[in-house]
């Protein structure tokens, strides 16, 4: 029979049916996984017949107590288990007189041979593999289901998460975490980490090991590291030029020292106490990223060559999963740089407060088509704009900018009503832009003759402004809507009026603070004013930050500009 699956959902299920059922239907041995819980998980055919039991009976049983027991069939008590020992203690064990209990309530004698197996990148359960105990025949160290065909199987478990877990992150802090973590304790009890940064300069970005089942970082031995020497023979030298792997042990570093690696290197074997220890550079695709070292301080048992392959292994997908997430991180601060020089300081008015935010998209690069704008106009009017070009990424941001210095353009040259402004603005687009679609508010805030600060607008498609009072009365100004830009149908705009009361706050912000997959936009709005209106007396930055945090929705997929303007007590100065 092949290998049968089922039982708990999650993790440990996915894991024994996708990667389990191929391995242990080929066995001739018994064979089952158990769960973090030393519930089963996975069990094959030969184990169902030499246990009298069905995948059925066997599968989310917890294994200790449906089988463990003495010559006597009696039950043992966990911490009398050998089977128990190894599996809390994640070591590999052997022994090869053992009993299971079986369906029909007679003892298998058998041997049996357990070894940790990595789930997911946070659990880690166990292999057993037992055979029947034959007297005078081969016994289990000396079958084909021995010790050889387990680290086999672990390697291909843990190759398969590294490779998971390492690609499913573009943060190079995260990913450093994740790769700690495949390999502590299971491999070894340290693990350090020497990355290449720019000028080649070198960092030890992670030394740690585990203390009470928890990863604790060793920071006084994390830090900047001395430059890589051009011909040293020593184990971290060859791997940061990437000359290959190599094993290490205190005295490898207890000669006269050939360069400032090898005197770190001494300290940090004098920090971590390890007694051996395995080091592989990490790769890139075109060049050498840094250095994975593996360290056993607390196991007995040394590293030897035939633990490099699997290291390089699992250097080998590190390397693509650092080397993805760089680039990452550069086209980040490329595009937060393009960002920050896109959007504009703000103006200083007397008398005014003014706040403005943009929050990128979640899972895009950090540059939209949302953006604001303020600046002063040459009748001394203050000129708002919120807007919002249709994508967020480069594309959308290069036609961003090309419509904000439309409409900035037009807005300074143009001595008329913000209606006539985005007219204009909206004949151009076709014809001197690439933007095809957007939606813009555009105003100017100025005070009257009477000394009240008024508000002359147009809306070209998007959501309407929110006037918040001191006395935290919040409403919506609907007048001036009009169709959005680039729609190629010609109607006429209107103006909107407002008088912003004393100590008021305008709010102008982009449809992503507001909308949600699983909300109406009236929900949005109304979360939006509820929300603004319990803030009126908050400091403008605080107001600003609050209302960003409480407003914009958990599944939020679009980017955020927030602008925000408080005019001043009744005696403020003139413009």
């Amino acid at each position: 029979m092949g290998a049968q699956h089922g039982g708990r959902a999650g993790d440990a299920e996915q894991f024994a049916q996708h990667r389990l059922g191929s391995w242990l239907a080929g066995l001739e041995a018994g064979a089952y996984a158990v769960d973090a819980d030393g519930a089963i998980v996975a069990v094959n055919g030969a184990a169902e017949a030499l246990l009298g039991r069905s995948a059925e009976d066997l599968l989310g049983a917890d294994a200790h107590d449906l089988l463990h027991r003495d010559s006597n069939g009696m039950g043992i008590p966990r911490t009398r288990c050998s089977m128990m020992e190894a599996f809390v203690a994640r070591r590999t064990r052997q022994e090869e007189l053992g009993y299971f209990e079986r369906g029909d309530g007679t003892l298998l004698t058998m041997s049996w041979l357990a070894t940790p197996l990595r789930l997911g990148a946070d659990e880690v359960g166990a292999l057993v593999v037992f055979h029947e105990h034959e007297t005078t025949g081969p016994h289990l160290q000396d079958s084909a289901f021995s010790m050889e065909l387990l680290p086999e199987l672990e390697r291909l478990a843990l190759l398969a998460e590294t490779t998971t877990q390492l690609t499913s992150t573009l943060d190079v802090e995260e990913a450093l975490d994740r790769l700690v973590r495949l390999v502590v304790p299971l491999l070894a009890d340290w693990a350090i980490v020497d990355l290449i940064r720019d000028n080649d300069e070198v960092w030890r970005a992670v030394v740690a090991h585990e203390e009470d089942g928890r990863l604790v970082r060793r920071e006084d031995l994390e830090g900047a590291m001395p430059p890589v020497p051009a011909a040293s023979p020593q184990p971290l030298s060859r791997a940061l030029r990437g000359a290959g792997s190599t094993l290490a042990t205190p005295e490898t570093y207890q000669g006269p020292p050939d360069s400032g690696i090898a005197v770190e290197q001494r300290r940090l074997f004098e920090g971590t106490h390890m007694h051996s220890a395995v080091i592989a550079p990490i790769r890139g695709l075109r060049e050498v990223l840094g250095a994975l070292t593996l360290g056993r301080s607390d196991r007995p048992d040394a590293f030897t060559g035939a633990d490099i392959p699997l290291l390089e292994d699992i250097t080998r997908r590190a390397g693509l999963a650092l080397d993805n997430a760089r680039l990452y991180q550069r086209q980040r601060k490329v595009s937060e740089t393009m960002q920050r020089h896109l959007l504009p300081q703000m103006p200083r008015v007397p008398g005014l407060e003014m706040a403005a935010r943009y929050l990128p998209a979640p899972h895009a690069s950090q540059v939209g088509g949302d953006w604001y704008d303020a600046f002063r106009l040459p009748d001394h009017a203050l000129a708002l704009v919120i807007g919002d070009v249709v994508g967020h990424d480069l594309d959308a941001a290069a036609d961003m900018a090309q419509l904000r210095n439309i409409l900035r353009a037009y807005a300074w040259s143009q001595k008329e009503p913000p209606s006539v402004v985005m007219s204009h603005v909206d004949e151009a687009l076709s014809h001197i832009s690439e933007v095809e679609m957007a939606t813009v508010i555009f105003g100017r805030l100025e005070r009257d003759g009477a000394g009240q600060w008024r508000l002359r607008w147009t809306n070209a498609g998007h959501p309407p402004p929110l006037l918040v009072t001191y006395d935290g009365q919040s409403r919506y100004l609907d007048d001036g809507h009009g169709i959005l830009l680039g729609s190629h149908v010609s109607m006429p705009r209107e103006d909107g009026t407002a008088v912003l009361p004393p100590q008021s706050t305008l709010v102008l912000y982009t449809d992503g603070l507001i909308e949600s997959p699983g909300r109406s936009l009236d929900d949005g709005l109304e979360r939006l004013r509820r929300n603004a209106a319990s803030l009126a007396h908050r400091p403008l930055e605080a107001f600003t930050d609050l209302l960003m945090e409480r407003s914009r929705p958990q599944d939020n997929d679009d980017d955020v500009a927030l602008l925000l303007v408080r005019v001043p007590a009744e005696d403020g100065p003139e413009l």
